[in-house]
């Protein structure tokens, strides 16, 4: 029997709370790691128990234009196929891992939730679990069938909503300070960010020990610093649509409400010579 979405406590749970329901939701581990190592040689060498491995190229991104990013969103039925693979249908709860704070495995928690299915983040990740890892390929689940569904306009931002936002728009970018003051760029064409966007780091969200989020009085305060009190004109970004996800997450976490999401985020941004980047710590 699976849970339902109104059975699972919130946006991101335990440790305890998964290991007290394990046998009723889907545990997806989504390493990925931006220097190239192996996600799936990770999973190998250790994971959750029975834990299914999700592709964040193969089955969370496609191919696109490079101003659509470096992690554009797959067709609605190339996500459904890649999920119905996996065993995920559309009434089988997800919780999501890595070992990033939720910096990738968000992503897959935020396209489950955009179209309905019941999803949350594991709260550290693969550093809150105590027992004992499987390690090897780990045993497939059954085919599931899986909907279809069109990706919610209300959930994500266009580029010219970046360029013309709304008075009230923040637009925020996840990414490391180095990356957004553009003292540092590895893979994206130009270095810098989009200009006017705020940076929030996915490390201010994170105990850097544990890995886990700050609770939500705290998180609220993050977002205040910034000028933010309501999600509602959030619209979060990173450098290819990924990390930004737990901006979102966190968002709702804090009691704020649902933010969108700039898919091509700076990768995208820049890739386009008609837009203007930015560089230093001034929006």
């Amino acid at each position: 029997m699976n849970l339902g979405t109104e059975d699972l406590p919130g946006v991101v749970v335990d440790a305890a709370w998964l290991a007290a329901h394990h046998e009723r939701v889907v545990t997806a581990d989504v390493r990925w790691y931006l220097d190239g190592r192996s996600g799936r040689a990770a999973y190998e060498a250790g994971h959750l128990p029975a834990a299914v491995f999700v592709d964040l190229d193969a089955a969370l991104s496609a191919r696109g234009d490079p101003r659509d990013g470096r992690h554009p969103l797959p067709t609605p039925p190339a996500f459904a196929d890649a999920m119905g693979a996996l065993g995920i249908g559309d009434d089988h709860p997800v919780v999501a891992y890595d070992d990033a704070g939720g910096g990738v495995a968000g992503r897959l928690v935020w396209m489950l939730r955009a179209q309905g299915t019941a999803a949350a983040l594991l709260d550290g990740g693969l550093r809150s679990f105590t027992g004992p890892l499987e390690t090897g390929a780990g045993a497939p689940r059954p085919p599931a069938a899986r909907t279809a569904r069109a990706w919610p306009e209300t959930l994500l931002a266009s580029a010219d909503q970046i360029v013309a936002p709304g008075a009230d728009t923040v637009v925020l970018d996840a990414r490391s300070p180095e990356r957004y003051r553009g003292d540092v760029e590895p893979v994206d064409p130009r270095a810098g960010h989009i200009p006017g966007a705020r940076n929030l780091p996915v490390g201010r969200m994170l105990d850097p020990t544990t890995l886990r989020l700050a609770d939500p009085a705290a998180l609220r305060q993050r977002f205040t610093d910034v000028g933010i009190t309501d999600a509602s004109e959030v619209i979060a970004s990173c450098g290819s649509g990924v990390s930004a996800c737990i901006l979102l997450i966190a968002l709702e976490h804090a009691g704020l409400g649902r933010g969108r999401l700039f898919v091509p985020s700076f990768s995208g941004w820049s890739s386009d010579p008609g837009h203007v980047v930015a560089s230093g710590d001034a929006p």
